[in-house]
């Protein structure tokens, strides 16, 4: 465990990235762990946190440290402008782009095996002149990848989504036959890899109030997606479908399966944030890298103030580790 190397953006410097990277490399993780962020920003949050933090400087191509509680290993990235804990500022959108980038391109470069992401604040973001809609995308950008998949995972639900960060009224126009397919055959062959799940069982929610009640509530079920996915068990998917939305999440349902696919962002993710807010890790399918990541924002609010919890960081690190070593075994 020790060999494999995860390379950790830190996200939104205003938020509660630094703290919960800080916080979370004060724990035991067998792993070689390096951050990517400004060390002086680490420094001085670890200061205001009342943590007494080793910092080591390295550059993307040295070697690393197997990690030690107490010590970050930094790849630095300057800040564009002084942060005040809470209070957003454009002018560093760059720089929270720069933290993803260097992560995403040292594991292009195979000197990283996964990275994990800190939260970012999308908004802020945009304002600084940047586009961009989220993780998921602009990693997926990033690496050519032309079907990411978001899902969310804990330790007894998975949920992948069939469209992310859309406005509610844009979702139905984004059914689409070749979209369903792409998605449900990235998450198939996704969960099979990271899980070593050989055939996975794949619930498919409708779209509709009970998955359209035979078209009398819509008919994105009937002419979208029941063609989908009698096209795909043919091919040999395991494939249960569509499913009414309110009942498919009953532990009756979730029993029988291997994951779950909503069709939209609040479809599906509430009820696992419910089920497992802190422990749940946001995982990207469909990448040539693999990426895992928190389950919530920045939080402005608690920022350098030592009530942020860093349990989904923790969380998504040892779930990267563990893929990393699904991965290494596979390929043996």
């Amino acid at each position: 465990m020790s060999d494999r190397q995860i390379v950790i953006s830190s996200g939104e410097p205003a938020g509660i990235g630094p703290d919960i990277v800080i916080q979370a490399l004060q724990h035991p993780i067998s792993g070689r762990l390096a951050v990517t962020g400004d060390p002086d920003l680490i420094h001085k949050r670890a200061s205001q946190l009342g943590i007494d933090m080793e910092i080591s400087l390295i550059d993307s191509r040295s070697s690393i440290d197997s990690h030690e509680p107490g010590r970050i290993q930094v790849i630095p990235v300057a800040l564009s402008a002084p942060v005040t804990a809470g209070e957003l500022n454009p002018d560093n959108s760059q720089y929270v782009i720069d933290c993803i980038d260097k992560a995403v391109d040292m594991c292009l470069d195979k000197r990283y095996q996964a990275m994990v992401t800190a939260p970012v604040h999308k908004g802020v973001i945009n304002d600084g002149g940047i586009r961009f809609s989220g993780h998921t995308e602009w990693i997926a950008e990033r690496t050519r990848s032309a079907q990411p998949v978001m899902m969310l995972a804990s330790d007894s639900l998975r949920v992948c989504l069939a469209t992310t960060h859309l406005p509610l009224h844009q979702v139905p126009q984004n059914i689409t036959r070749h979209g369903i397919e792409a998605v449900i055959e990235v998450m198939n062959s996704g969960i099979s890899t990271l899980y070593g799940i050989p055939d996975p069982v794949i619930g498919v929610c409708g779209l509709n109030p009970h998955a359209g009640e035979g078209g009398h509530l819509g008919t994105e079920e009937t002419t979208i997606i029941e063609p989908v996915l009698n096209r795909l068990r043919h091919k040999g998917l395991n494939l249960i479908g569509p499913l009414p939305a309110d009942t498919a999440f009953t532990q009756h349902v979730l029993s029988t399966l291997d994951g779950v696919l909503a069709m939209y962002h609040d479809q599906g993710l509430p009820v696992i944030k419910h089920s497992g807010f802190g422990t749940v890790v946001n995982v990207t399918l469909g990448l040539p890298i693999i990426r895992t990541s928190v389950d919530h924002g920045t939080a402005l609010d608690l920022a350098g103030l030592g009530r942020a919890s860093e349990t989904s960081l923790l969380c998504a690190i040892n779930l990267a580790l563990k893929f990393v070593g699904q991965a290494l075994t596979t390929s043996r």
